[in-house]
């Protein structure tokens, strides 16, 4: 504290003190027109600052009053010394004055030789007498006592001395007991006002509480300034900024399902839980605690209110920052690549759980320890602070669904889905019913957008496949990428079911003329369709099935037509039948390998799919080695158990020429997936080389050791089976070692 405070503060002039009586009298009129306006501050949403109302802004009428009550103050009188000084004031305390002369005396004495605690005793003792004799109609209003204005201008004094320019005073800096010493001095002035201003509206008193008024704005500003310095003196925790992924493992990493990884991707971090209050040391917020309590009693609540809710405001919008999420408008979302949105919409996810379970947990603790005596100005505080939030995440959620659709948006507009359904309980919990009626009205809006746009972009991928017709086959009988995109593309949709299953209950409003769904989602499927099905139990049955695997069955039905109707671009039958094994085998392998899928489409199903494999395997077996084997058939070679020599002939030439055929071309037909290449090799070898090897047994020796034999038997049996395991490799690779 400043030494020189307790100096003697000099005398002013009766010129100068009559002058600052009129300047009272002039600006108790104006303090009474401008309550009404300050008034009128809070819940003004901006970020400007609540000081419109403080002694030193200018044009104040406080502020006129207590600067020219400073400046008689500080302007020494180089005719008075502290002798005179003292006879001056003992002549006070002896002689009675008249009410005016009264005034004029009080505006004059100097503080020095008072002591503080003996005035505030005398200020107490007469607040409680005003408030015995309240509405004792019968009894005058006495005079204000002299000890009134002298404790006014102690407090003023500590004021100037806290607001000095030269070295201010900050609230962290005071002791205890001069912390204290100061609050509850000004909440004496607070109680002293308004005791004075319920005694009389004469002159006399009206001046005495416009006086007693500025000096309790003067200090309620000092204690407001240090509430804000404070209150904003927060720190956002580095530990709650995350960087955990959000992306859920089974979403795939880019937007083309095409791409397939078997990397796990690491596991979803938790939000960071914060058991303290959110950047505040426990001695700031028991000083934040005194300030507001001060502010509050002495009729500043909502100067206080004001100042909590613009810093707790910034604060909140500083950790959205933190954690990437910006600002947005309709227009800057719907002009945003979807990469860049993609990074957008992670960083809101990650948003808004942090927020649910972390921030918004300690806002709500934070304003009920510094309003705990007022609960309904807690709660009040606390809905406004977290709503204006909540909808300003809901905003950028509402921007997203009103993007265009596109196939590889599902994904994300999946987790917006699931963060939208799993966090909203949980702020639900943390709010009164009837605070959270526009916040649940926009939340299921967006959600009702954001599950029809997820729908829609089903329809959009059954139109896809309807309209992929292309007339190229793919080289080799190699598996479709339509085929490939659609499956990983539902094998992905499968992981989300639940949530799905959930969006096409709830939101499915679309109806469609080509549409199978019908109002009980039942599908007949085409397999139920076909009379010439084999499994008896399933003719013209109506499958039961829930919406989502509706869905999911009439995609894999469009995709099952158009693939066939691609098979038919092949002129060669067999080639035609790998085809099918190529892209069956395919489908069913993505069905099996997904938990979700495979539950979903069924065993009967894959029973089904596994059935129409093994026929066209034969399918192509007969249209292959079929043909082949005919060549090693007996049948012709005998005429009076001779062997015709000429058709053995013709025999080994046919043979040997089809089987350089079908090894030319068939080495660059693609089977990619190795069990099934696997599996059509062996099926091959034990088709034609035991044949071969018994043909070649019976007939090899009818010709002619040497020459003739290398002509026409030009394969041995090893020789067959090295040149079968060569097939399905997708390059037209040179045969092995030849014979001549």
């Amino acid at each position: 504290m400043d030494p020189e405070k307790d100096k003697p503060l000099p005398q002013t002039s009766p010129t100068s003190a009559a002058t600052t009586t009129a300047t009272d009298d002039n600006n108790h009129d104006h303090n009474t027109t401008t309550t009404d306006h300050d008034n009128n501050i809070i819940n003004n949403d901006s970020s400007s600052s609540s000081n419109d109302h403080r002694p030193d802004d200018q044009g104040s009428p406080q502020q006129n009053l207590g600067d020219d009550t400073t400046k008689q103050e500080a302007e020494p009188d180089p005719d008075l010394d502290p002798q005179k000084a003292e006879t001056i004031d003992s002549d006070i305390n002896e002689q009675p004055q008249s009410a005016a002369d009264q005034v004029n005396l009080q505006e004059t004495t100097p503080p020095f030789s008072l002591d503080l605690n003996k005035v505030s005793e005398e200020v107490d003792q007469y607040i409680s007498t005003l408030s015995t004799s309240k509405g004792d109609e019968s009894t005058p209003p006495a005079e204000v006592p002299t000890f009134v204005h002298q404790f006014a201008l102690l407090i003023e004094a500590k004021i100037v001395d806290y607001e000095s320019s030269e070295n201010p005073v900050k609230w962290s800096q005071l002791e205890q007991e001069d912390s204290t010493s100061f609050l509850e001095a000004t909440l004496r002035l607070s109680s002293l006002s308004k005791a004075i201003s319920e005694l009389s509206s004469e002159h006399k008193h009206a001046h005495f509480v416009n006086r007693i008024g500025g000096v309790l704005q003067r200090a309620m500003s000092y204690i407001e300034e240090e509430f804000k310095s404070l209150i904003e003196d927060y720190r956002i925790h580095d530990s709650d900024h995350s960087n955990s992924n959000d992306t859920k493992p089974k979403q795939p990493t880019s937007s083309t399902p095409n791409e397939e990884s078997d990397e796990n991707p690491p596991p979803e971090s938790a939000p960071v839980e914060d058991n303290n209050f959110p950047g505040y040391s426990e001695e700031i917020l028991s000083d934040l605690l005194r300030l507001s309590k001060a502010m509050i009693a002495g009729g500043y609540e909502m100067e206080c209110c004001q100042v909590y809710f613009v810093a707790r405001r910034n604060a909140l919008e500083e950790s959205l920052q933190k954690f990437g999420f910006e600002k947005h408008s309709i227009d800057d979302v719907q002009k945003m690549h979807w990469e860049s949105l993609e990074r957008e919409i992670a960083n809101w996810i990650r948003t808004f759980k942090q927020c649910a379970s972390v921030h918004f947990t300690g806002e709500r603790r934070l304003s009920q320890a510094l309003f705990s005596d007022h609960p309904l100005m807690s709660e009040s505080l606390f809905c406004s602070l977290s709503q204006g939030v909540i909808l300003q995440l809901l905003n950028f959620a509402d921007a997203v669904a009103l993007t265009k659709r596109a196939a590889e948006k599902l994904f994300k507009f999946l987790d917006l889905y699931e963060a939208l359904r799993d966090i909203l309980p949980i702020i639900d919990n943390l709010f009164a019913e009837e605070s959270l009626t526009e916040v649940k009205r926009e939340a299921s809006m967006i959600k009702g957008r954001m599950g029809e746009a997820m729908i829609s972009i089903f329809v959009d991928l059954e139109n896809s496949i309807k309209a992929d017709s292309g007339k190229t086959p793919v080289p080799g009988g190699a598996v479709h990428p339509l085929t490939r995109y659609t499956m990983n593309y539902l094998k992905y949709a499968c992981e989300y079911k639940e949530t799905l299953e959930q969006v096409f209950k709830e939101h499915q409003k679309i109806e469609r003329a080509d549409s199978a769904t019908g109002s009980d989602f039942n599908y007949q499927s085409q397999a139920a369709q076909n009379p010439n099905n084999n499994d008896n139990n399933n003719n013209n049955a109506v499958v039961k099935q829930s919406p989502f695997q509706t869905q999911i069955t009439k995609v894999m039905d469009l995709l099952d037509a158009n693939i066939e109707s691609k098979s038919k671009l092949y002129k060669d039958h067999a080639l035609s039948s790998i085809f099918m094994m190529n892209n069956g085998r395919y489908i069913l392998q993505k069905v099996r390998g997904a938990n979700e899928i495979n539950r979903l489409m069924g065993d009967s199903w894959c029973r089904k799919r596994s059935s129409e494999l093994r026929q066209y395997h034969k399918n192509y077996q007969r249209e292959t080695w079929g043909r082949l084997l005919s060549c090693l058939h007996p049948d012709g070679l005998m005429n009076n158990g001779k062997v015709v020599k000429p058709v053995l002939k013709e025999r080994f030439k046919s043979f040997n020429a089809m089987f350089d055929e079908i090894h030319k071309t068939q080495t660059s037909w693609v089977v990619s997936d190795e069990q099934l290449q696997s599996e059509l090799r062996v099926s091959i070898s034990n088709m034609v080389i035991p044949a071969y090897r018994s043909f070649l047994g019976r007939y090899s020796q009818v010709f002619t050791p040497g020459r003739q034999t290398e002509k026409y038997v030009k394969y041995q049996a090893e020789d067959i089976e090295t040149y079968i395991d060569e097939l399905f490799d997708g390059s037209a690779a040179q045969m092995g070692r030849r014979r001549p």
